[in-house]
């Protein structure tokens, strides 16, 4: 198995995270740092992260929906001492959050320990749709604004893809992307004219924040892990599907 995903299903980080922390130097295998994400494992090949050896008990597999309150930080630690969002669910077992908020943006976050799934919820190949309801400045939001933002917009990373946009209130949008780029809601309305002054996702793939109060939690069910595994869909699947059709 690969080390990052050794790690991810360890329940160490994200698959993506994982990544990071070994190209790091942080990570041993028999005692050696190894830097390569790519470096083939098991069960017995002696893997730490920063000096402790990763357990690999076969682990309950887990997810959380937690409604991320302001001022609180979407990692696992933090340098600064600021709020965890881990640090609102008691677990026993190690999760991580699945992408991330800016710490003052609230709404549906989700905490886990499966690698696999995270990878699959957050990788851009899989498309996997986040809505978001935007309060915005300079309102009321015009048609032309809306047509921009549902056409895509030049940002100075690359044009966006096209988002499907609602104008719940004058001042007030409903926009759903499946790109994960820094900032991208704010940045898209501040491209139209309009800057962001409250931001919150309301859903994450077939998942909705629904009456979750600010700081709470709660575990996903069955049936909910179950429409999450088939959240999205990478360019083989779609394109397979596109093939079955014909």
């Amino acid at each position: 198995m690969r080390l990052a995903k050794f790690l991810a299903n360890s329940g160490v980080a994200s698959r993506r995270a994982a990544d990071a922390i070994i190209r790091s130097g942080r990570v041993t295998v028999g005692g050696v740092v190894v830097t390569d994400p790519a470096r083939d494992v098991d069960g017995s090949s002696g893997v730490a992260v920063d000096g402790q050896p990763i357990a690999t008990d076969p682990r309950e597999l887990v997810v959380y929906a937690v409604n991320k309150p302001a001022g609180v930080v979407s990692t696992a630690s933090d340098p600064q001492g600021r709020p965890t969002v881990v640090a609102l669910v008691e677990s026993p077992q190690r999760l991580y959050p699945v992408g991330r908020l800016d710490a003052d943006t609230t709404g549906l976050i989700l905490l886990t320990n499966d690698g696999d799934l995270a990878h699959r919820l957050t990788h851009p190949s899989f498309e996997v749709d986040k809505t978001y309801r935007a309060i915005v400045a300079g309102g009321p939001v015009r048609e032309q604004a809306l047509r921009a933002l549902r056409s895509g917009v030049e940002l100075e990373d690359g044009m966006t893809a096209p988002a499907r946009v609602t104008r719940v209130k004058p001042d007030t949008l409903e926009i759903t992307i499946h790109e994960g780029r820094k900032r991208q809601v704010k940045r898209m309305c501040a491209h139209v004219g309009h800057r962001v002054i409250r931001l919150q996702r309301v859903r994450f793939g077939p998942l909705l924040l629904g009456d979750l109060q600010p700081g709470a939690h709660r575990r996903l069910n069955t049936n909910e892990l179950s429409l999450l595994r088939g959240a999205g869909s990478s360019a083989s699947e779609r394109g397979e599907a596109k093939h079955e059709r014909r």
